[in-house]
């Protein structure tokens, strides 16, 4: 009906001055509609009437996006860029707009720098974009850009370490605490709280009477993806006596072998991508979840303004984030009893759940047939080959540090990173160069499917763990091939994974004490590999008994973790999330220096000091993190 009634009126009003208006806003109506072609055609007559008028080329960008014509899409967006150089109230949200569908193609294309350009740009014209801060810092923390946070305008290094995403600050400090306050500040501003959502009242749980216990995992990640490779071959061992499973995909239109894989294996799937979040409610309310596992938490594809709405009694944080959500509605999160260790609850907001180890495996993965020799992959044949196949956000430049130390150490070694992009593995170069080490000692391995990677790791001698947020599914990936990992374990979720993997795979000798006793023990072994290949066979004779790998033990466990969530439920004692604090938390952890000093065990004292003086000034509510009651008096 409206088409037809902007039809009528091009037709009867071929001189109406606004007509450009009038093409735009049909092109817009057949975009939605995905009628491409005319969409393409209306908005190109809407810009052929009035070349100045910006929002045609922003639209035709998209429009070109979606058809594959990245150079097009580019173009568009430079023109209206290029137009709108002296900005003005009137049309800097198009700049700002174009600007963006550009930085985010330009990284799709690997060209970093000039994305993070861009969005440096953004921030000195409107400096209070919360998401484009959070990418440039992404973006930095890919390039191995140092400092990382460098003041910008009116942006100093408190107010950016205040807006930080949840992953990047993962992978900038091992701060638990500024991490948990920075997710509570995320929860609140960046998900905010909705309108309507649910309360236990309003589900109204009873004994099941023999039905099963309904579980639903939530999930962009469950396709060709670490998630997906990880969690492929779990769902089938659920016992579907006692179980029945729901998966909700939000994540890629795109079919791959992975997802086909898990999608067979589940009872119910169901895509809520193109649901909004009163649907995809409406739908698990339907289906009667009765413990709904977010395996994404605040990470990319999330929906958690869906979870806030409570669409299930009890809400579950596990594998996707690690770190505590700092969420109201996130009751419980799962780990083990490395990674956190007693003592170690008080820096989340949920209960903290455990398993033997947290992390599943897929013991029936599909590896390629062969892999390239060394010579092929450009290693030494004859010389001691250290990998760390994590992404380039993950190097500090105190790890990038211990590295180099750890080459100088060990003559004639190597160091094979994952390729990032041309700009980024020049960078690392140069970096090394600065560092007294020769640059053709970083070999970088180019990107290749999950299979053929995988098949390669084995070429390498020694995996060495980054910090502060180390390797997850890269370790067990590793640990599953024979290849012994390095790691120092550190006070933060993320940086005490992959201890967890390491001791679960019968290695807890490869757990360093601190960066010294790192590269200590990295050159001790790189000087003696006939002890590593002593670990590569104790790995492989281990693998199918090890708990790491050990997926039917896993399953098991974690049934036994739902069934105690719904006795609490029954019980009247569903946890509630503890939030007392964050605020403060967070204010004197953002005026920490996380930049120059590396956090570790010692790191509570600068917080004690610091709510030691606001005591003082204004009483300090007592909590179970670093203020007990005692202290308070």
């Amino acid at each position: 009906m409206a088409l037809a009634l902007y039809r009528d009126y091009l037709a009867q009003n071929p001189d109406d001055p606004l007509l450009h208006a009038v093409y735009f806003n049909q092109a817009v109506l057949l975009a939605s509609q995905n009628d491409v072609g005319a969409a393409a055609q209306a908005f190109g007559e809407a810009i052929r009437r009035a070349p100045g008028f910006i929002p045609p080329y922003i639209n035709l960008g998209a429009l070109y996006e979606k058809l594959g014509a990245i150079d097009h899409a580019l173009d568009h967006w430079k023109h209206a860029i290029d137009m709108l150089a002296a900005v003005s109230p009137d049309n800097l949200t198009y700049k700002l707009t174009a600007q963006k569908q550009t930085a985010r193609l330009l990284e799709d294309r690997k060209q970093l720098a000039r994305a993070e350009a861009i969005l440096q740009e953004m921030l000195l014209l409107q400096p209070h974009q919360r998401d484009v801060l959070q990418h440039w810092v992404a973006l930095r923390q890919r390039q191995c850009r140092w400092p990382l946070l460098q003041p910008l305008g009116p942006l100093d290094l408190v107010e950016m370490k205040r807006r930080l995403a949840p992953l990047s600050l993962a992978t900038y400090t091992d701060d638990p605490m500024l991490q948990l306050a920075n997710s509570w500040s995320y929860s609140q501003r960046d998900v905010g709280y909705p309108e309507r959502f649910n309360t236990l009242e309003d589900f109204s749980p009873a004994p099941r009477e023999g039905r099963r216990l309904r579980i639903g995992y939530l999930s962009s990640d469950l396709r060709e993806h670490a998630i997906g490779f990880l969690t492929a071959d779990m769902y089938r061992l659920h016992d579907r006596d006692r179980f029945e499973i729901f998966v909700y995909y939000c994540g890629i239109a795109a079919e791959d072998t992975t997802k086909q894989r898990i999608r067979d294996q589940v009872e119910h799937w169901h895509d809520v991508t193109p649901l909004d979040d009163d649907a995809a409610l409406a739908l698990m309310r339907q289906h009667g979840i009765d413990i709904l596992v977010d395996v994404n938490g605040h990470t990319r594809g999330a929906r958690t303004a869906l979870l806030a709405r409570r669409p299930a009694p009890v809400i579950v944080n596990w594998l996707g984030f690690p770190a505590s959500m700092g969420s109201p509605y996130h009751h419980y999160i799962i780990a083990d009893d490395f990674i956190i260790p007693d003592g170690h609850e008080r820096f989340f907001t949920e209960t903290v759940l455990r398993l033997p180890c947290y992390q599943p495996n897929d013991r029936n993965r599909v590896l390629a047939e062969s892999a390239p020799s060394r010579a092929e992959a450009g290693l030494p044949d004859d010389a001691t080959v250290f990998c760390s196949f994590n992404g380039t956000q993950k190097v500090t430049p105190f790890v990038f540090a211990r590295w180099m130390a750890i080459l100088r150490g060990v003559p004639g070694s190597v160091l094979w990173l994952l390729k990032s992009s041309e700009e980024v593995d020049v960078r690392l170069r140069q970096l090394a160069t600065e560092h007294g080490i020769d640059p053709g000692r970083l070999v970088f391995a180019p990107l290749a499917s999950n299979r053929d990677h995988v098949a390669r790791y084995p070429l390498a001698d020694l995996f060495l763990d980054t910090a502060p947020y180390g390797a997850h599914t890269t370790a067990s990936d590793a640990l599953w091939m024979g290849v012994p990992v390095l790691t120092t374990p550190g006070q933060s979720f993320a940086s005490r994974v992959c201890g967890s993997l390491v001791r679960a795979a019968g290695l807890p000798e490869l757990l360093c004490a601190d960066g010294e006793d790192y590269v200590r023990r990295a050159i001790d072994l790189g000087q003696d590999r006939a002890k590593l290949a002593e670990y590569r066979d104790r790995l492989l004779a281990n693998r199918q008994t090890s708990v790491l790998f050990d997926t039917g033990l896993f399953v098991r466990k974690f049934e036994e973790l739902f069934e105690g969530m719904w006795e609490d439920v029954m019980a009247g004692r569903l946890p509630r999330p503890d939030l007392t604090n964050l605020d403060s938390y967070l204010e004197i952890g953002v005026a920490l220096d996380h930049e120059s000093v590396e956090f570790g065990p010692d790191f509570e004292a600068a917080y004690r000091d610091a709510i030691a003086r606001r005591h003082r000034f204004t009483p300090f509510a007592a909590d179970r993190r670093l203020w007990p009651a005692e202290d308070a008096a």
